[in-house]
């Protein structure tokens, strides 16, 4: 088995939050990042970059971060027991992107490496990441291009992982209170480390950076669409599931906070604005109520 080696995961990280910066800039077109560097005090820190109120963008955020500690949170030894008692280094890209226009779909992505460490034992560690989009108004052409990206990053690693962690996306990235998907998937991975280090490393990097690939082509296409307030309006109601996916079920929100990691960073992946209605209804066979039917787990290719 190779030998782990957390700096040159580090590395890769750090350029790939560059590029994926230099590329949302050049897609807004007028919008640029702002870089906040931190510490934490129990060990590591980041740099978080922020794009607000571009052409384009409404509010984005892609975030570097390495953070380490004596012991492993909960949400990271909740299903996984033998990490008790060791210590653990973490870091990854985490980012969000809020587009101003109803038509432009919101887009998540995190690529992630995590490191837990005792004296006499063998390191235990694992790769994580994936990308998933959530639209408004739902193009299956732009669905198609986004699984097609996503299904050609993984079909080197064999013809069944797109599938494997297409599935595994659906099912994480499901609301159950609402019954309902967040969006229209993508992939998720998590505790890989069965390829070796290698190979688990070389297919976190093809999915980091396959995302710029799978959502500028889609931003392109819808970004000068025009829209009304009534699309406005829905963009904002459904960006409220969003909001309530992240605080209720996403792991990566845990983890931050259960490490005392920094919570403007963490909680970046909210939307600038959202709302709530109660026992919203929208008209019947309009495009807001035809979301509903692509809000359940499917096959785009």
């Amino acid at each position: 088995m190779s030998e782990v080696n957390i700096q040159r995961v580090q590395s890769f990280l750090k350029n790939l939050q560059d590029r994926i910066c230099q590329g949302l800039s050049e897609c807004d077109g007028s919008g640029r990042f702002i870089e906040d560097e931190w510490l934490r005090e129990e060990g590591g820190g980041g740099r978080s970059r922020v794009l607000k109120n571009g052409t384009v963008i409404e509010q984005g955020g892609v975030n570097y971060s390495h953070v380490f500690g004596e012991k492993m949170p909960a949400s990271a030894t909740a299903h996984r027991p033998e990490l008790q008692g060791r210590n653990f280094q973490a870091c990854g890209v985490s980012l969000v992107i809020h587009p101003y226009n109803p038509y432009v779909p919101t887009s998540h992505a995190n690529v992630r490496f995590f490191l837990a460490e005792k004296e006499h034992a063998e390191p235990v560690w694992w790769f994580g990441g994936g990308f998933d989009l959530t639209p408004f108004y739902v193009f299956e052409e732009d669905a198609k291009h986004w699984h097609q990206v996503a299904k050609a990053a993984c079909d080197p690693y064999g013809e069944e992982v797109y599938k494997k962690f297409k599935h595994w996306c659906d099912e994480y990235f499901y609301l159950k209170h609402r019954d309902e998907t967040r969006g229209l998937g993508g992939l998720f991975f998590d505790d890989l480390n069965e390829w070796g280090f290698e190979r688990s490393f070389q297919f976190m990097q093809d999915i980091g950076n396959a995302y710029l690939e799978a959502y500028i082509p889609i931003v392109n296409r819808r970004k000068n669409t025009p829209f009304s307030e009534r699309e406005r309006d829905f963009q904002l109601y459904r960006r409220g599931r969003y909001v309530e996916f992240n605080l209720v079920y996403d792991r990566g929100t845990l983890f931050g906070l259960q490490t005392g990691g920094r919570t403007e960073s963490i909680l970046m992946s909210m939307p600038p604005l959202a709302r709530w209605e109660y026992n919203y209804s929208p008209e019947p066979n309009s495009d807001e109520a035809n979301l509903a039917s692509y809000l359940v787990p499917r096959e785009w290719l």
